[in-house]
């Protein structure tokens, strides 16, 4: 039964903690390394994590820009640069993948949390309102912290001989992941597409797709095929080659998108008639060309994919625990060396997820 009392923390609680804390949108002087800040509590309904480890995402780049901004295409300075096109209330500390222990718990939740190892859901969906849902990092602090406090339900209990590190890399990524294969209704015998299946939310893909027993074609960097060909793809396609001419026109059943850009124009010609097509993201570009004609002539079904559908995270959590997907991890970095790690994700040059680590 649940408490109606907070309990006393699991452990003595610091009144400060480090965090790196974003001051504002733009470079990464917005970035600023803390030790001072107030260790949060655990309000009604929450627990407080002690952050084992937490993983980027181009979300964390994307906030710190102002790219979901409505103005974020113009010269001017961006104010409202949350993704939900709200002002977001600064300082913000980011950080979506979140692995730790339940440390303290607040009035209303079981005590017996107490202990417990957790990976937490970015996107709140216990928080979900009539608007927008709210996410990790962006809405609310996250991970990039010593401490982060969450909703309750929106942490879940996992068990996993996984280190922290790797089950960081695997919550927004393989969560949104999920959601889109979710969405689109990717099933066995399907033929799946999934575009920049190199990076995290690709190569989460890769794997999920595969679990369901569909055929994946993944388009991938030519320098990183090696890395990509034990993921589950049935082909490789290098990224860039003309991808109506190697697999014909009306030949997928699904296209799972994170890239956007010029390459989106030949995506609809790919999809078979009635054809589904998911997006959660544009690292490539956000605007694209689309001949509408394809889109209701062949009766095709297009998904973005944002708020996560309920059951999408327990599920993936049982998959992690069934060692039915499995981690990659790139690099590891102390949290404080945050600036290196955005540096070393906006290169590219590397496969799967980056990491970073809080002192203690």
């Amino acid at each position: 039964m649940a408490s109606t009392d907070a309990p006393p923390p699991f452990e003595t609680l610091p009144a400060t903690m480090s965090a790196m804390q974003l001051t504002g949108h733009g470079g990464y002087d917005r970035l600023v390394w803390r030790t001072d800040v107030p260790t949060p509590r655990a309000g009604p309904g929450e627990v407080l994590i002690r952050v084992g480890a937490a993983g980027l995402n181009n979300t964390d780049i994307n906030t710190r820009i102002g790219w979901y901004a409505a103005g974020a295409d113009g010269d001017g300075p961006v104010t409202d640069g949350g993704w939900a096109g709200d002002a977001l209330a600064f300082p913000r500390i980011q950080g979506a993948d979140v692995c730790g222990r339940i440390v303290a718990v607040g009035s209303g939740v079981a005590a017996g949390r107490l202990g417990q190892r957790v990976i937490v859901q970015s996107c709140l969906v216990s928080l979900r309102g009539d608007g927008p849902d709210l996410w990790l990092g962006s809405e609310r602090d996250g991970g990039f912290a010593q401490y982060v406090a969450v909703p309750s339900a929106d942490a879940h209990t996992i068990d996993s001989p996984l280190s922290d590190v790797e089950l960081a890399s695997f919550p927004c990524s393989y969560g949104t992941a999920e959601n889109l294969l979710t969405r689109a209704g990717v099933r066995a015998g399907d033929r799946v597409l999934v575009t920049g299946a190199t990076g995290g939310l690709g190569s989460a893909a890769v794997q999920l797709a595969a679990r369901r027993g569909a055929e994946v074609v993944a388009v991938v960097s030519a320098d990183k095929r090696d890395a990509c060909a034990d993921l589950g793809a049935a082909r490789l396609v290098n990224r860039g080659e003309d991808l109506v001419r190697i697999l014909g026109p009306n030949s997928l059943d699904v296209v799972i998108d994170g890239v956007g850009g010029p390459g989106f124009a030949v995506l609809p010609e790919l999809l078979k008639p009635r054809g589904r097509y998911a997006v959660s993201g544009a690292v490539a570009g956000a605007r694209v060309e689309l001949d509408l004609r394809r889109l209701y002539l062949k009766d095709l079904t297009f998904y973005g994919c944002t708020a996560q559908d309920a059951g999408v995270f327990r599920a993936l959590v049982g998959h992690i625990e069934r060692g039915e997907v499995r981690p990659l991890v790139a690099a590891v970095f102390p949290l404080q060396d945050l600036v290196a790690a955005q540096e070393m994700f906006l290169a590219r040059r590397h496969v799967g997820k980056l990491v970073v680590v809080p002192p203690g």
